[in-house]
């Protein structure tokens, strides 16, 4: 991958948040490396060098800054610059996809030779899939020596170690200190109860929460999420624990704060690694808005809300099945039809500090007598297939390699068509290019009569046509909330009159 140095420059002399993560900075004089916005004096160009990855400087030889703390940046854009195959390696390496079989392993799943993947991570990452996954780890286990009171035994286990011996010796080899010593030197600490957790996850501005809370807010689940009073809440359960989690916005820096109660250590990295995909915490809006501004409909929407996100999901199933309540709905209605299945098949939480409940597994939706919250048959049943699927193993929302396959299967089942495949592909997968272009909202948002019409103009957007729907889908809202709805064109109705009753669609769920 190549860095334009004067680029890099400019923005680790202006320490520039925007590029924090994108970028990190080796100096040679300390053997340190630094992020963009590193507080400490900078150094003379002629001691530094530029890398693309955290990873590819320690494979280097570099250390990490204690004073800007690598591990706390909002991590490298996985789509910008790399090719599908490195992009879904993140992803599975991200959801722990090194501990079973190593390399070798990760690369029979995407379908290449463990050679060839090597060849790509170093070509656009500058460094192995092993060094990629095992800096992570480091960085992590540094988080929890930092921001939490964990034993250090436990948080051998939490970051992935195996063992209390393996831990210290990877941490005094790369930071040159015992974990004892680190964690007297963190500068904030908070002791929590026990069980509790306090994480701070960073992103680049610009992030717009009010917009990622306006779009959750009517679709939270009750008993299971919640948004209030600018926070966002929700019960979850993993791995035989469970527990919930807080997420709010620090008003004073570019960090989201997420306050989490769950009983097993071992689960917080996939716990805030879902955190950060759920509210696209990785993603570039430099990158993005390239695209989508040039675009004379979309342009002005992308001026006045900059920073818009997609927001992911805790659970595949769990949306999927969302989705399948909403269609042909409104979302008062979806939620209220959420909120009946949940206290009729969901398992009671106590300790969720006013949530109440576990959204239902597939084990117990599989057969579960759905026409008593109101569904009719045909829902019902899609939503049992779907559970059984998953049940069987057909379906596996987790770690998903080929999303194109996994669409396919998920529209085998009788009731899920594109437009739902699409949003679970948006939500679940975290796929940027996702677009349900049959969304009756997103037709009327553009004034276009079919969603053949609105794939064609789309064109311009890729590969960001899932932030180019979630603009025309606000839109649509704000029209709606003024009661000036976009008429429909003559064309457009002719076309929507002729649609099937699954083709007429808009954002409900």
């Amino acid at each position: 991958m190549e860095l334009d140095w004067k680029v890099c420059s400019r923005a680790r002399l202006t320490r520039d948040a925007r590029f924090d993560g994108k970028f990190f900075i080796a100096v040679f004089t300390s053997g340190v490396y630094c992020r963009s916005i590193c507080p400490a004096p900078p150094a003379k160009e002629k001691n530094v060098r530029y890398f693309p990855t955290a990873a590819a400087a320690s494979e280097a030889g570099f250390r990490p800054c204690l004073r800007c703390r690598p591990e706390c940046s909002p991590g490298t854009p996985a789509w910008v610059g790399t090719p599908n195959t490195v992009s879904r390696a993140l992803r599975l390496i991200s959801e722990s996809g090194l501990e079973e079989g190593g390399v070798e392993a990760l690369a029979e799943r995407l379908g290449v030779g463990s050679r060839h993947l090597r060849r790509l991570f170093l070509r656009h990452l500058g460094a192995t899939p092993s060094a990629v996954a095992k800096t992570r780890q480091l960085h992590f286990a540094k988080k929890l020596i930092d921001e939490t009171s964990l034993r250090m035994s436990d948080v051998a286990l939490a970051s992935g170690f195996g063992c209390v011996r393996r831990f210290n010796a990877g941490i005094r080899k790369v930071y040159h200190r015992t974990p004892t010593q680190i964690r007297r030197l963190a500068r904030q600490r908070t002791l929590q109860p026990e069980n509790h957790y306090l994480f701070r996850l960073r992103f680049r501005p610009p992030y717009d929460w009010k917009g990622m809370l306006a779009f959750l807010a009517p679709r939270a689940t009750p008993g299971v999420e919640e948004v209030v009073n600018g926070m966002y809440r929700r019960t979850i359960s993993l791995d035989g624990s469970d527990g919930y989690f807080e997420v709010s916005l620090d008003e004073g820096s570019n960090v989201l704060v997420v306050r989490l109660q769950f009983g097993d250590p071992r689960s917080l990295f996939f716990i805030t690694e879902r955190i950060r995909t759920m509210f696209d915490l990785n993603a570039d809006w430099g990158a993005i808005v390239q695209s989508l501004r040039t675009d004379p409909v979309l342009v002005t929407q992308v001026e006045s809300g900059p920073g818009l996100r997609v927001p992911g999901c805790w659970n595949g199933f769990e949306l999927a099945t969302r989705a399948i309540l909403g269609q042909q709905i409104t979302v008062k209605g979806a939620t209220a039809l959420a909120g009946r299945m949940v206290s009729s098949f969901g398992r009671p939480l106590s300790s969720a500090n006013g949530l109440t409940h576990l959204f239902p597994t597939p084990e117990i939706l599989a057969d579960a007598k759905l026409a008593s919250i109101g569904l009719t048959g045909a829902r019902a049943e899609t939503i049992r297939t779907l559970a059984r699927a998953v049940c069987e193993g057909r379906i596996i929302f987790e770690r998903v390699v080929d999303s194109d396959a996994f669409l396919n299967r998920l529209c085998e089942i009788p009731g899920i068509g594109k437009w739902t495949a699409q949003y679970v592909a948006m939500r679940a997968l975290g796929e940027p290019d996702a677009f349900p272009s049959g969304d009756l909202g997103l037709l009327r948002s553009m004034a276009l009569g079919s969603p053949h019409q609105l794939e064609r103009q789309a064109e311009a957007w890729r590969p960001w046509r899932a932030y180019a729907a979630m603009y025309l889908w606000r839109s649509a809202s704000r029209h709606r909330e003024r009661g000036n709805r976009p008429a429909a064109s003559s064309t457009q109705k002719g076309t929507m009159e002729s649609m099937t009753s699954s083709q007429r669609l808009s954002l409900v769920v």
